[in-house]
């Protein structure tokens, strides 16, 4: 979970708050993130569940969520909270992430290129603590670590 606000532990400590909420709700969290854009805070919860989240879902954790929030009030400043689902496209990153995905497909963008690309596409077939292995489209194998990719997402069209 992404970190932020007070000494760096807002993420975690809304997380102790979502996490019995969305059980109770059949809901798991993906990822919760505290980040400022422009002038404004963002507290974001991505839930998700077997089958995949819908609108309902949201607002029900949403509004559950609410005055759980203000009552810890983990949060000095003002900021919008933003309830959504991780989509087709969602970002692997925490360990579970790429655990539960083995098999799927996956887009990697590198921060370098490597033999001059960046954007790499197949199967994704490890994970090991930060180790990554992907089977490209072409057969190949590319390995490497979680720290030089800018992002890892599942292929939007995985069935």
């Amino acid at each position: 979970m992404s970190k932020g606000g007070k000494g760096g532990s807002t993420a975690e400590t809304v997380a102790k708050i979502a996490l019995p909420i969305a059980e109770s709700l059949g809901l798991k969290i993906w990822d919760i993130s505290f980040l400022k854009e422009g002038s404004s805070w963002y507290l974001r919860i991505i839930i998700d569940k077997d089958g995949g989240v819908n609108i309902n879902d949201c607002e029900n954790f949403s509004r559950m969520i609410d005055g759980p929030l203000d009552e810890a009030d983990p949060i000095e400043q003002s900021y919008c909270l933003e309830v959504s689902s991780p989509g087709l496209e969602r970002e692997l990153k925490k360990p579970a992430h790429f655990l539960s995905c083995i098999g799927q497909r996956v887009n990697v963008k590198t921060i370098r290129p490597i033999d001059g690309e960046r954007d790499f596409s197949g199967m994704l077939e490890s994970y090991d603590n930060g180790d990554i292995c992907v089977r490209l489209d072409d057969g190949s194998g590319f390995c490497f670590k979680k720290k030089e990719a800018a992002y890892i997402k599942l292929d939007d069209f995985n069935e």
